[in-house]
């Protein structure tokens, strides 16, 4: 795969593209200082990457929409090179709410539009304002799913003009399926955000999407940071992997750079998360090395079927999507 050409960017099935790397902007608004999105998504955006991907539950979107509009008034870039990514929330699957619930994300972004808006998870949440819905005595409260129904009214909101790709995350095969089979589809799934990395490396999902032209957009491709509310922190950490390190000698790379190559050289599109400046710049230093073929064969091999971030929380719901094998 020729990473040199365009910026490092892959065709998507309805004519746009999107950047191999971007940086992710999830956070915990209780322990990330203000101003910290801020300032990250100007030094990536100064360091090369065009990608953003933020979702209006990451509490940050406002900081993202300032730092890109700094970098567009400064010429750094223009709109059109920035690729942002948002998300609609499970409380806002009810087709009433998808295009009011976009509206709202512009607004905080003061974008005219983003460039691809997915569904974040397969799992529909009682509608309303409240983002974790939960009855009196701490249940969860759920809503029936109807996908092809909130895909419909996403399908509008592209005919609008206020998104112009449109995708989906944590997607099994069963439910792509749903969407790709919808009667009087209009367009399909350009992407499925889910984990993916060597310890997980995704290889049926990859080849079905693949052969629907649906691009994989890998979230935790670092193996996650360990927050023990989401993350299975009994599994081990990725990064200190033996060969992974043993090639980031090799090649002069951390083991970091590593699992993020082998992504890349697969088709997969990376976006690790980090506030940390040193490594928001040494994450996009990917594009100056290739893994040979065997090596490519060995860092698959690593593979555990080990996710980390496994949503147990959800697990009773009746789309909780990780029952399926793939």
């Amino acid at each position: 795969m020729n990473l040199s050409a365009a910026n490092h960017r892959i065709p998507l099935n309805d004519g746009n593209s999107i950047p191999v790397i971007g940086l992710g902007t999830y956070s915990n608004p209780a322990v990330t200082p203000k101003g910290t999105c801020l300032e990250s998504v100007k030094l990536a955006i100064d360091s090369g990457y065009r990608h953003i991907d933020g979702a209006y539950i990451y509490f940050n979107e406002h900081e993202v929409g300032e730092a890109i509009r700094e970098k567009i008034a400064e010429g750094k870039v223009k709109r059109e090179d920035i690729f942002y990514c948002g998300k609609l929330w499970a409380t806002s699957h009810v087709p009433e709410m998808v295009r009011p619930t976009l509206e709202k994300t512009l607004k905080t972004l003061k974008l005219d539009y983003v460039d691809l808006y997915i569904v974040e998870i397969p799992m529909a949440f009682k509608p309303g304002n409240e983002i974790y819905p939960r009855d009196e005595n701490g249940k969860w409260l759920y809503h029936k799913s109807d996908l092809c129904a909130t895909w419909e009214a996403l399908e509008a909101c592209k005919e609008a003009g206020l998104v112009k790709s449109l995708g989906v995350s944590n997607f099994n095969r069963r439910q792509l399926e749903l969407i790709l089979n919808k009667p009087g589809l209009k367009y399909k799934p350009v992407s499925n955000q889910v984990e993916c990395h060597p310890y997980f490396t995704q290889t049926k999902l990859l080849k079905f999407c693949q052969q629907h032209d649906i691009v994989i957009v890998g979230y935790s491709p670092l193996g996650t940071s360990r927050d023990p509310y989401w993350v299975n922190v009994s599994c081990p950490p990725l990064l200190k992997d033996t060969l992974l390190n043993a090639l980031g000698e090799k090649y002069s790379k951390t083991a970091a750079q590593i699992a993020l190559r082998f992504n890349v050289q697969r088709g997969v599109v990376v976006i690790p998360k980090s506030f940390n400046p040193e490594r928001i710049q040494e994450n996009f230093q990917i594009f100056d090395f290739s893994l040979t073929e065997e090596e490519m064969k060995d860092i698959a091999a690593l593979n555990k079927n080990v996710r980390f971030v496994e949503m147990l929380m959800w697990i009773d719901h009746p789309e909780y999507p990780f029952h399926d094998e793939y």
